[in-house]
């Protein structure tokens, strides 16, 4: 099982006891310190080992003996292009891929707030920003990644994972609201003169447990034709 962008292991401590044994994982990180975090935390019985480095340009031959590809939270940090290389790999090894958590787009937060629209569109925009040359997908990318499989043979399925959180959730939206409100500020610097006041009417909303938040993912799982 190959991880790409592995984080702290998440996918591994989620996927591992859903996939029969034995198992072994190579975990793709830029940061070791990540990476090291990802190698501790596997469920007992798997063994693994750590890729530090840049994981868009995998190709077929890197792939060779892959059974199973996975992500969470990265297709939208790719570009087409990328997506399109990692479809055709997958094809001509022949392992499946499961694509987890790429962002949609759509936010729903309630109770509603005039201000809502403006900052989740710059969101988006931000999502689809160029970095270094490279246009990312942002909420483009579950569409662009279906169609990329298909386009090389497998079969592709897409479902609906939307993060829910609500007043159980406070930590976790006040998290969420501060990267999003700077991630749209960040995109659309004139939404930082109403940010500040939009941001605490949202915290105080969420710390009195009437704030509910749906934010948009999609999962993907692409499989191999079926070889004679």
């Amino acid at each position: 099982v190959r991880d790409l962008g592995c984080g702290t292991g998440s996918m591994g401590r989620w996927l591992a006891d859903r996939l029969p044994r034995p198992q072994h994982w190579l975990l793709h990180d830029r940061d070791p310190a990540l990476l090291d975090r990802a190698m501790a935390n596997l469920p007992a019985g798997v063994s693994a080992e750590p890729r530090v480095g840049d994981l868009t340009g995998l190709d077929a031959a890197q792939l060779a003996g892959t059974t199973v590809v996975t992500a969470s939270a990265l297709l939208d940090l790719l570009t087409v292009d990328e997506v399109e290389r990692l479809a055709a790999a997958c094809s001509e090894v022949g392992c499946a891929a499961l694509l987890a958590l790429s962002v949609t787009g759509s936010v729903l937060i309630t109770p509603a707030d005039p201000f809502d629209p403006a900052f989740a569109a710059a969101f988006d925009s931000h999502q689809r920003r160029t970095v270094d040359g490279r246009r990312l997908l942002g909420p483009d990318a579950a569409p662009a990644a279906a169609a990329a499989f298909g386009r090389h043979g497998m079969a592709v399925v897409r479902a609906p994972s939307p993060w829910r959180l609500g007043p159980a959730d406070g930590p976790l939206i006040e998290q969420w609201l501060r990267g999003w409100v700077a991630a749209a500020c960040e995109h659309r610097p004139a939404l930082a003169e109403e940010a500040e006041a939009y941001l605490q009417r949202r915290l105080d909303a969420a710390a009195r447990g009437e704030l509910r938040v749906v934010v948009g993912h999609a999962d993907l799982l692409a499989l191999p034709e079926q070889r004679s």
